[in-house]
Parts: structure tokens; C-alpha cells; sequence
């Protein structure tokens, strides 16, 4: 082995295990140990594409689970033993008698699953098998996390087809999960890194604007550091302020939302006031302290303050967040943490939490992955989990103060359906801070969210459209495949009704087209294609509805429309979905688009609208 890999191997492991001794007792120590000389033996005949021992890898994954994620020793043995079951001659059954069934159970979880030959679902059934450990521990997919983070900050030395799958995979499935997951220090990195080698030209590109931008605002950032640290010093507040640049990805993404260039991007970069207290009971004190005092020399920006300590995300994300007014006239972004609330978010879900949300937070993950697995066949299991968590989340609350955690840009439809499944079927409308609403309007946070019902009312086929979570998703697809689906395909010109004289056409494919028996595209086809027309029975059935559309002219007078509507609501209890009407010179023209489950019905309806007073003529006319 090359002299230098070994001394770099030998430092990281040295370090592991220092860091280990202060967390752990000598007996698992002595397992550590173990777990790390297997691991070395079996990856001794073995080397990366970089030209590095094998054992390189697993030793910095290892490092990552123990430094930068805080884990126990089992997340430890498993991250030295991850690669030992898939490249190399030892069994599970092995690991487990050696080390016991805790470790293999988080080494059989990042282990890739072995097909004899390879299809498009493996990747998928790869992606299922991490996030069904969720059901069981949390540990094994923080594993497979630090062993993607290692791959993705040695990925230069791959192909670039083989660093596009990677990084792909990557952006599409473990970034969005370790940000879910709290782990905004890994999410980070690995949106980062992916970008850099899917988009190598635009990432240096940014990453270059970036430096010089950095350049250009020191002075002016310098100069509003240091007078908010003198406001804090003389205010007797203890706290340290860093600069943070965005990254070349968040920047990229930030021009694709807004459609800008990167001189039009704000927030560019933020500072953090980091400060320290005794206890939890001081933390809020002293954050709002410090939002006082500065707010008191620098204005504001109004609407700019974001409170995520007494509403944390959902993953357990806290801090406060101002925009301030520099001495320049530019907004500066600040964020306001503890040191605990920075070491949380930093390590998410893998800090010692208290916090009801978050133990909240994972049980539903866990319980949303076990509802997927039963229910694949009603829809794209990675489309579900995609719905689920892959968003920032925003928090709506219901009038008596429950508050709902969604994904940005959910729907009222998403908060009916989040609260229980028949208040989304039955929904109707909305009423949003006290403005009625579509069921389709996007929440913002803080929303405060009424959902309206009725009995009869029934989901409308595009809110399948307008939903994002996992939940309402699944409730759609499964009402609408369980609806009864009618027999017959309608013509597009004639619109016939149960109870119209029709006529069938049968096609190549078996699919029977019906025609009112007067129509001339109907007359045409039975010329030239005779032996196509089949009998049919078009008979009303009280689940399926029609739109239709009448015509009405008549004289105008006080309450004629007002008895129209009437006539089709209350008297036959027909919706009405739009209504046109123009007078002119006293004539009034009225066009009435409704819903019927026959002819009979229609003819009903004009029927008595006919008999209504100064109403001259009635008539049905095609909805085009």
C-alpha cells in the first residue's frame, strides 16, 4: 500500500476511534475495532477507480457517521462493514454472528439487493428497500446517507456517464431525503455536488460569480458585522456572527423559480447570529433580545420576519429569521439560533430530540412507507414518496388552532384530505383567513384553513391536478378507480343522453361509440361502414351525469332569472355550473349549462321553464 494512502486511512481511523472512546464502553470499542480489521482484510486485494485502497472508502464512511452525524457504534461497525456482504465472499449470517443482529440488520439495508440481470425497477427497488428500514430505524438510511456523501466527494474520478447516473440519483433521491430528514449540512453538499458534475460548465460559472461577488460586498458586510456585534456587546449579549454564502446550486435553483439571471437573485448569501444560554428557558428570550436590538438601529423589512423557533418545521428546524437594513440601503438576511438549535439542525434527526413535532414528524414517515408498500399497484410508489416528503413544508392551521404540516404549494384539497379522508371526498370550498375559497387555492404559511362539504358532493376529475401529498394523492386514485366507468364512449357531435334514440358503432378495438340516430356523422358511418353498428341499451343511471346546455329567450321582468334557477335547483335539484345572460331592449337571451342523468330529465327541465311567465321559448343546444 502506497505510503501516503496509509498514513491518510490510519489518521481517519485513529480518529474514529478517539471520537468513539468518549461515547462508548470498552466492549463495544473492542467491536469497533473488530468491525474495522474485518473490513480491512476483506477490501486488501481491492481498489477504487481513484487508484486508493478499497478500504479508504469505508473507513471515511465511517468517519462521517461518527464525526459529522454523531452516531452510536453499531452505525459505526455497520459503515466499516457496508461494502464486506456486496463485494466480497462473507454472508449476513456472518456479520450477524460476529457482531449481532442490530448490525446486520443496518449492513443488509445499505447492501445493494444482487439481481441476475438487470432492469429499470432495480434502482427503484434499491430506493424501496432504504426507505422501508424507516418502518424499523432511522439508523440505516443515516448509513447509505454518509456512504452516498463519500461517493459524491470522490465522484471525480468516474466516467462522466457513470457521474451522471450518480449525481441524478443523488438530486433525485438522497439530497431531498437528507433535507427531509433535517440533515440541511449533507442536503446541502449533496445538491451541491450534484450540480457540479451534471452541470460541470454552469457550476463553475456560478461558483466563480460567487468568489467575486463575495469580494466585492466584504467591506459592506464586514461593516454591518461589526456594528451588530457592537449593538450586542453593548446590549451585554454574547454571540458570534458568520458569514454564509449560498451555494452554486441554490443559486441556480433560485434563477429557475424566478426566472432571472444571477444579478437579479437576492439573497446571495445570509449571516448567523449564534448565541448561548443556559437552558431552554432563556433561548426565546434572548433570540427576541437580540431581534429587538438590532431591529432598533436597522430598519426592518416589513412582512420579512420568519419565526421557526415557535413553529418549527416539521423535521425540527428552528431559528429566526429578519431582514435588516444595511448602511448601504441593501436587505441583509439573518438568521438568530442557539448553539443547540444550530447543532440540531446540523444533525436533524440524528440529535437527541425532545421535541414532540419531530418524534411526530418521523412516526408519520414511518407509517406513510407502510401504507405505500401495501397500495404500489394504485400508484407510482416513488411518485408517492416524491409527494410525501421531497418538499420545503409550510404550516396551515385549522379554526380551532390544529396545525396541519404540507408541502409548499399544497392545496386546500391537501389540507381536507391531511385532516381525514372523507372531509377531501365530501369537499366543496374553502375558506382561507376568512375569504371564501376554491378547494384548489395554494396555502402559504399561516393560513388559517376552513373546509366546506356536502353529502353529495364528489371529487371532480382534475384535482388529481391539484394535490401534492402522498395521502391525497392515494384517496383520489382510489375513488376514481373504484368508480363505476360507463359502457359506452359518447360522439362528440350528437352529445346523446339515456333515453335518446341512439345507435352503436363498434371499432377495430371493441370500443362502442353511441349516436343520437339522427345524427348525420351517425348517418354517414352506417352508409359506408353498415356492418360496424351494433344494438345498444342506454339506459339512466342515477351514478353518472351529463352536461347539457339550454337556450331561453323571453321578456324580461323582476325575478325571471331568479325563477329559472329555481325551476333547475329546487324544483328538479340540479347544479348549475354556469349561467350567461344578456337584455336588450327589455328581450332577455339566457344560456344555462347544467348537469341531467337522461333526456327524460332535460325535457323536464325545459318543460317547466316553459310554463314560467314571459319566458317565450326554451331550447336545448349543443355544448361545443
Amino acid at each position: 500500500m502506497d505510503r501516503n494512502y496509509e498514513d491518510k486511512i490510519q489518521a481517519d481511523v485513529n480518529a474514529i476511534f478517539t471520537l468513539m472512546e468518549q461515547r462508548v464502553d470498552e466492549k463495544q470499542m473492542l467491536l469497533i475495532h473488530s468491525a474495522y480489521e474485518l473490513a480491512k482484510f476483506a477490501h486488501k486485494d481491492q481498489r477504487r477507480k481513484s487508484g486508493e485502497p478499497y478500504i479508504s472508502h469505508p473507513v471515511a464512511v465511517a468517519r462521517i457517521v461518527a464525526e459529522e452525524m454523531e452516531l452510536g457504534a453499531n452505525p459505526v461497525m455497520a459503515a466499516f462493514l457496508h461494502d464486506v456482504i456486496e463485494d466480497c465472499p462473507y454472508t449476513i449470517d456472518e456479520i450477524r454472528e460476529r457482531f449481532g443482529d442490530d448490525v446486520a440488520f443496518l449492513v443488509g439495508v445499505v447492501t445493494k439487493q444482487k439481481k441476475a440481470k438487470y432492469d429499470q425497477s432495480k434502482q427503484v427497488d434499491n430506493f424501496r428497500q432504504i426507505l422501508s428500514s424507516v418502518q424499523f430505524d432511522v439508523r440505516a438510511i443515516l448509513v447509505k446517507l454518509a456512504d452516498r456523501l463519500h461517493n459524491m466527494r470522490t465522484l471525480s474520478s468516474m466516467r462522466p456517464d457513470k457521474q451522471m447516473k450518480i449525481a441524478s440519483e443523488t438530486d433525485y433521491f438522497y439530497a431531498p431525503l437528507a433535507n427531509r430528514l433535517g440533515l440541511y449540512n449533507v442536503k446541502t453538499e449533496l445538491e451541491n455536488l450534484s450540480f457540479r458534475y451534471r452541470c460541470p460548465r454552469e457550476y463553475e460559472k456560478l461558483e466563480k460569480l460567487l468568489t467575486e461577488l463575495q469580494q466585492t460586498e466584504k467591506a459592506d458586510v464586514d461593516a454591518f458585522i461589526a456594528k451588530a456585534q457592537e449593538i450586542l456587546a453593548d446590549n451585554g449579549i454574547e454571540a458570534r456572527i458568520e458569514l454564509r454564502m449560498r451555494s452554486p446550486y441554490s443559486i441556480w435553483r433560485k434563477m429557475q423559480t424566478k426566472e432571472c439571471d444571477f444579478q437579479h437573485v437576492d439573497g446571495k448569501h445570509y449571516i448567523r447570529i449564534i448565541y448561548k444560554t443556559e437552558g431552554l428557558q432563556d433561548e426565546k428570550r434572548v433570540c427576541l433580545h437580540i431581534y429587538a436590538v438590532l431591529s432598533d438601529f436597522f430598519k426592518e423589512r416589513p412582512c420579512s420576519v420568519v419565526n421557526y423557533i415557535n413553529a418549527p418545521k416539521e423535521n425540527g428546524y428552528q431559528s429566526f429569521h429578519v431582514k435588516l437594513l444595511n448602511m448601504q440601503g441593501k436587505w441583509e438576511e439573518i438568521h438568530i439560533s442557539s448553539e443547540r438549535m444550530i447543532r440540531n439542525n446540523r444533525l436533524g434527526c440524528t440529535a437527541e430530540r425532545t421535541e414532540d413535532n419531530v418524534k411526530a414528524w418521523l412516526e408519520k414517515f414511518k407509517a406513510v412507507l407502510k401504507d405505500m408498500a401495501y397500495h404500489t399497484n394504485e400508484m407510482d410508489y416513488m411518485d408517492g414518496v416524491t409527494a410525501s416528503f421531497y418538499y420545503d413544508n409550510i404550516m396551515a392551521f385549522t379554526p380551532k388552532g390544529k396545525c396541519i404540516v404540507l408541502p409548499k404549494n399544497a392545496t386546500a384539497l391537501d389540507f381536507a384530505f391531511e385532516i381525514h379522508t372523507e372531509l377531501g371526498i365530501h369537499a366543496v370550498y374553502a375558506r382561507i383567513n376568512g375569504k371564501l375559497s376554491s378547494v384548489k387555492t395554494i396555502l402559504h404559511r399561516g393560513d388559517c384553513v376552513e373546509i366546506g362539504t356536502a353529502d353529495d358532493s364528489m371529487p371532480e376529475s382534475d384535482w388529481i391536478h391539484h394535490v401534492l401529498t402522498y395521502k391525497a394523492k392515494r384517496s383520489l386514485g382510489s375513488f376514481f378507480a373504484n368508480r363505476p366507468v360507463m359502457e359506452y364512449k359518447r360522439c362528440t357531435c350528437c352529445h346523446p343522453l339515456p333515453g335518446d334514440e341512439v345507435i352503436g358503432f363498434k371499432d377495430a378495438e371493441g370500443r362502442i361509440t353511441l349516436h343520437k340516430r339522427n345524427c348525420l356523422a351517425a348517418i354517414r358511418q352506417a352508409s359506408e361502414q353498415g356492418d360496424s353498428i351494433v344494438a345498444v341499451n342506454f339506459d339512466e343511471n342515477e351514478k353518472f351525469l351529463f352536461p347539457v346546455r339550454i337556450r331561453i329567450q323571453g321578456i324580461d321582468r323582476h325575478h325571471l332569472l331568479n325563477d329559472v334557477v329555481n325551476c333547475i335547483t329546487e324544483q328538479q335539484n340540479l347544479s348549475i355550473s354556469r349561467l350567461v345572460t344578456e337584455t336588450k331592449d327589455r328581450i332577455v337571451e339566457t344560456m344555462v349549462d347544467f348537469e341531467v342523468h337522461s333526456s327524460e330529465e332535460l325535457q323536464k327541465a325545459i318543460d317547466n321553464i316553459g310554463k314560467i311567465n314571459n319566458v317565450d321559448e326554451v331550447a336545448r343546444i349543443d355544448i361545443e
